[in-house]
């Protein structure tokens, strides 16, 4: 209920930012990378830097996620244990005046990874609870989910290194509204359920979203974006019995120009649990909580760093790094 509640107040963000009276900058590109909700279609937030008419704009965005829930309640039993890699490769290309389409191409590694040590230090560092983690072996992998205490087999089991292509997305974004120092978008996506879903590289299903997406420069050296919408999802292979078909989402981030060339950026993503579920990792909404740098070196060129949790524990992974690289060889509009 918490979530729901604050992703309430992400909605009203997005129409707040885009009351304001320049254009804002753009967000931190954070996705839960969970085992489960990564595999959905749901958008990052994005602020409104479109390509302007016949230009194009090209961003690498890597994330690192470690990952650990071990949970049994009722009949069912989750556990998820390991590290996800991510890279994904944005290209958008100004159609016309105001519409712009963005493709996106991700890469996923599934691994036993290398955090779990530094992670378990800093739980210690500041006396905070590790959910177990400290209680199994370092660094290794183990995604599995059964939904009858009484079956031999995993609804799903993955212990071996994985990695590859995952689902690509399109997008089109139309911005209907351009104030001075303010704008709305509409955004319509697209998720082609191509990768392998037994890989956990994709769903294996179709994904469908709409987004409402406002900006707004509130001042020289303070931007704020939002973003709130519907994502219908294709029933997937991996809990075809147990997901849930159609998914809110929804963001609020702001970024603070405090030097020249830098930028403090703070950011807020949410959406609904992707199964129908009492085990908390499946069957709760997720809110994260993000915090990043911007280092712009000109017009064209930008490079982020960030950290990202899950505020609502067990719904995301528990600690996510992240970096981001943008060119725009022309001036945004």
């Amino acid at each position: 209920m918490a979530v729901r509640a604050a992703a309430r107040y992400l909605a009203l963000g997005v129409l707040l930012a885009a009351t304001q009276p320049l254009l804002a900058g753009e967000a931190l590109y954070i996705r839960n990378t969970g085992p489960v909700a990564g595999l959905f279609g749901l958008p990052a937030l994005r602020g409104d830097t479109r390509a302007a008419a016949g230009h194009w704009q090209l961003a690498l965005h890597g994330s690192l996620a470690s990952h650990y829930v071990s949970e049994e309640r009722g009949d069912e039993l989750l556990n998820f244990d390991g590290e996800t890699g991510r890279l994904a490769l944005e290209w958008r290309f100004g159609l016309a005046p105001d519409w712009e389409i963005q493709l996106e191409l991700p890469w996923l590694r599934h691994s036993g990874g290398h955090l779990d040590g530094p992670i378990e230090q800093w739980h210690q560092l500041w006396n905070n609870t590790d959910g177990g983690r400290s209680r199994v072996a370092d660094d290794q992998l183990s995604y599995g989910y059964r939904s009858d205490p009484f079956s031999a087999t995993d609804d799903f089991l993955l212990q071996d290194e994985r990695s590859g292509f995952g689902d690509p997305s399109l997008a089109l974004s139309h911005r209907f509204y351009h104030g001075e120092r303010s704008a709305l978008s509409l955004s319509l996506g697209y998720k082609f359920g191509v990768a392998d879903a037994q890989q956990f590289l994709g769903s294996g299903a179709d994904d469908a979203w709409l987004a409402l997406r406002g900006s707004a420069a509130v001042t020289d050296s303070f931007d704020l974006y939002g973003q709130f919408g519907l994502l219908h999802a294709g029933r997937g292979d991996l809990l075809p019995e147990v997901q849930e078909r159609d998914l809110w989402f929804a963001g609020l981030g702001m970024d603070w120009w405090f030097v020249r060339h830098w930028a403090l950026l703070l950011q807020l993503d949410a959406h609904a649990a992707p199964a129908d579920s009492a085990i908390k990792g499946l069957g709760e909404d997720a809110l994260l909580g993000s915090a990043g740098l911007r280092w712009r070196a000109d017009a064209r060129w930008e490079v982020e760093l960030a950290i990202a949790e899950d505020l609502a524990t067990e719904t995301a992974p528990d600690v996510t790094l992240l970096a981001s690289f943008r060119y725009r060889p022309a001036a945004r509009p």
